[in-house]
């Protein structure tokens, strides 16, 4: 799944392609990925142009003037920009035909994507946006405000850094690699995790969020490059993915663990 540093890596290669191009026509050949009202969405869009291309979390936001389209693309959901006359694709579910003869494509493999229009002046007040935690770079990710939502809860940290409502962006792969940069292991409560452990959390979240998106985020599984970019932050990947490899810091196994059902890479050593 694309997660906060793959979206705006997205984000920015969008920009480059669609920024200021009108929408001509829009055609949904799966219409179960709207959220918003089917029956108006090809019709709001029609028209409008591209103003601009920004990310919250996991979420694009594409400026449509006084319309906004929200889009997440969950586990399998990519972008495609192609020339209007090349043939559909087997799992291509929404057409944007572009003015200069190009279109904008939704697949998605699982048709687990979400997408809606909402009013831009009430962007942020919507369900799905509202309801989100800080990003880690934001100044409202303190020590004081982690803590306190670690304490309110009785499962593992690992699980924790996956609620959208703490933290808003981190996915399973920088989940993994922030708890053993952090010397954490996953199997720990959250409720018995430390102040400067909260430190640690929100310090090496941004490294590395940071890093993956200097690099083009993980060009892994479900995230491959569809818009031209190929990431490289999983040639820097510490224990995601490496069950049965070495630590890079004490040579001793990595393991490989399910944490309410998604896959969790440690070492027992190093991660307390």
């Amino acid at each position: 799944m694309p997660e906060i540093a793959e979206v705006r890596v997205v984000a920015d290669a969008l920009k480059r392609q669609i920024l200021h191009k009108k929408i001509e026509r829009v055609n949904v050949l799966y219409s179960g990925i709207i959220e918003s009202d089917r029956k108006s969405f090809s019709h709001i869009l029609e028209g409008r142009s591209f103003e601009n291309i920004e990310t919250y979390g996991k979420w694009l936001i594409f400026n449509l003037g006084d319309k906004t389209l929200l889009s997440h693309l969950r586990m399998e959901g990519k972008y495609f920009f192609v020339p209007s006359d090349k043939d559909i694709g087997k799992h291509e579910h929404i057409i944007f035909n572009l003015e200069g003869g190009m279109d904008l494509r939704y697949s998605d493999v699982r048709k687990f994507g979400k997408m809606l229009i909402v009013d831009t002046d009430k962007t942020y007040e919507t369900d799905c946006l509202k309801k989100l935690g800080p990003e880690p770079e934001s100044s409202d990710l303190t020590n004081e405000y982690l803590l306190d939502k670690f304490k309110r809860k009785d499962i593992p940290i690992k699980t924790a850094l996956l609620d959208q409502t703490i933290i808003n962006g981190l996915g399973n792969i920088y989940a993994n690699e922030v708890l053993f940069a952090a010397r954490i292991s996953p199997l720990r409560n959250s409720n018995r995790i430390t102040k400067e452990e909260c430190s640690s959390i929100i310090s090496e979240s941004r490294r590395i969020v940071k890093r993956s998106y200097e690099l083009g985020g993980c060009t892994i599984r479900s995230y491959t490059s569809s818009l031209g970019v190929i990431g490289h932050f999983q040639d820097e990947l510490q224990v995601h993915m490496k069950d049965g490899k070495t630590c890079p810091i004490c040579g001793q196994s990595i393991k490989k663990v399910k944490i309410d059902g998604r896959s969790s890479y440690y070492c027992e050593k190093c991660q307390k």
